[in-house]
């Protein structure tokens, strides 16, 4: 399956789309731990790209959170960092933004601000954030120029110094690997929950995701100005990764 096939991003779901599915999830998305079981390794993921932007960023003041679905990754980089801060909790599903600003404000944090939208259009404060978390949302973005502004636009939010830590679907650069991994990773799904899992799964991806590899996305990074990258973690057709401006 080559899933960033330029010839069929026409045929990927609409904002609109993606909106419906997760305004009618939101619930599956409050458990901090299960909440991810279709992405394998969500919780080792998340544990990893919180510590490192606590590890690698001297102060943390304020945080965006991209896609921020529940709120999951925000509270857990609260519960590694021992500290408030500023979150800036941004979605396109408004009941995921609604629960995920309460879940926040009841675990203890500085000023909230919601923004109900796009990343890609949303008119956020440059060199406004200590800390950008992008969990299963990058993905979304569909052809070379859109992912290449959308990155730009991230080294653009963060203050000098600051850090950008993401989870995701990624893709692989050959067909051949990419077709090992998407084996690997429907043999989890099966374990997970039986072949129509497995299948019911591959159809939202196939219709709704446009992942890149990973190492397009650390040459990206590198080449929209970070000083640093890191690659954190991979396992099959996921991986967790950062960089430092």
């Amino acid at each position: 399956m080559n899933l960033h096939d330029p010839r069929g991003l026409e045929n990927k779901s609409t904002n609109e789309e993606i909106r419906q599915r997760f305004d009618a999830d939101v619930e599956r998305f409050t458990q901090l731990e299960t909440g991810q079981s279709a992405t394998i390794d969500a919780p080792l993921a998340m544990e990893l790209i919180t510590r490192a932007a606590v590890a690698s960023t001297p102060r943390i003041a304020r945080v965006l959170d991209i896609g921020c679905g529940a709120g999951n990754n925000t509270l857990k980089l609260r519960q590694v960092y021992s500290q408030d801060f500023d979150c800036d909790l941004l979605d396109l599903s408004g009941p995921m933004l609604e629960r995920a600003e309460q879940r926040v404000r009841e675990a203890g944090a500085g000023k909230i601000q919601t923004w109900h939208g796009d990343f890609r259009t949303a008119e956020l404060p440059a060199g406004g954030f200590d800390v950008i978390l992008a969990a299963a949302v990058l993905h979304h973005l569909r052809d070379t120029s859109d992912w290449e502004t959308a990155f730009a636009k991230i080294f653009q939010l963060l203050k000098p110094s600051g850090s950008v830590w993401i989870s995701d679907l990624v893709s692989h650069e050959t067909e051949g690997v990419q077709g090992m991994m998407w084996q690997r990773y429907g043999d989890y799904l099966c374990e997970l929950g039986g072949a129509e899992y497995r299948d019911k799964v591959f159809a939202y991806i196939d219709k709704e995701d446009s992942p890149r590899p990973v190492t397009y996305q650390l040459e990206l990074l590198r080449r929209v100005g970070f000083r640093h990258v890191e690659l954190l973690h991979k396992n099959s057709c996921f991986a967790a990764f950062g960089a430092i401006k």
